[in-house]
């Protein structure tokens, strides 16, 4: 099943896997454990202070 959502920290907590895109390419893909802890994906998109 694939989703896209643009409400990250609902979506991260009910998927196994995602896939972080930023102007077209795939910047990062993994947990949401993962994904949230990555400083880049923070910097970019989720913002420095965000959690699950």
């Amino acid at each position: 099943i694939l989703i896209t959502d643009h409400n990250v920290r609902e979506t991260l907590k009910i998927t196994d896997r995602a896939y972080i895109m930023y102007a077209g390419q795939i910047l990062k893909s993994g947990t949401a454990q993962e994904l949230v802890q990555d400083q880049r994906i923070k910097e970019i998109y989720l913002g420095e202070d965000f959690t699950l």
